[in-house]
Formats: C-alpha cells, structure tokens, sequence
C-alpha cells in the first residue's frame, strides 16, 4: 500500500500555506498603517483554502515577443479590502493597529496549531514505519 502525503497530511497542508499568506497581509497592514490612503486588506480564508487544494496559485501570460513583459495574474477572490472599523482620520487610511495585532496573534496561533497537528502525523508515520 502506497502512502500519499495527501492522505497523510490531509487538508493541514494547504492550510499552512494559507496561514502564512494571511500572515504577510497582516504584516504589510501593520507596517502601513501610517501610509496616507493605505487600505486595510484581509485574507477571505475559505475561499484561499479551496484555491490552494486545487493549486491554483497564479496564471501566466503567454509571451508573444521576447520584449514583452511576463506577466504573471493572481486569482482573484483572495484578497480583499477590510470595512473600516474607525472613524476616518483624515488621511485615507483604514488600519486599525489593535486590530490588525490581535488578527496577527489569532493567526499565529493557529499557524503553531497546524504545525503541531502536522507534527503529530508525521511522528505518528515515522512510528508506523520504525515498527515502533
């Protein structure tokens, strides 16, 4: 019987990936949050989760000529602009830092939640595979 690291890792997998995605948007929002006009952007998780099992990354462009540019397009549906949760205060921008903290150490916790999840399978295949 052959093992699959699908079946081993189940859906864990991808959502490391997404977890991590959600991470670097975080990250960048907190880092603008003193840019003018920056928007506040969110990760819609369910639907980044479904395009990372079916592997749909991004698409690239056909280059018809060798002085085009490459041009590679990212799916659309992941990223979207956060509803500001304050008052305007002048300048554009909608990140609330509080905010954007809190989402960051909910996400990081559930990225150590995955990672320990996926830890356990593969102690638990290595077990299986030593005759432990």
């Amino acid at each position: 019987m052959a093992l699959s690291m699908e079946k081993i890792m189940g859906i864990q997998q991808y959502t490391l990936g997404v977890r991590t995605q959600r991470a670097e948007m975080i990250a960048n929002n907190i880092a603008n949050a003193d840019t003018p006009g920056y928007k506040s952007k969110g990760l819609d998780f369910q639907q980044a989760l479904k395009q990372a099992q079916r592997g749909s990354e991004s698409y690239n462009l056909a280059r018809t000529h060798e002085k085009h540019f490459n041009v590679e397009i990212k799916p659309a549906g992941q990223e979207k602009f956060r509803v500001p949760t304050q008052p305007d205060t002048g300048d554009g921008n909608t990140v609330d830092v509080q905010l954007e903290q809190n989402l960051y150490a909910q996400n990081a916790l559930e990225y150590e939640m995955t990672m320990n999840f996926l830890d356990g399978r593969i102690s638990g295949v290595k077990k299986a595979l030593s005759g432990q």
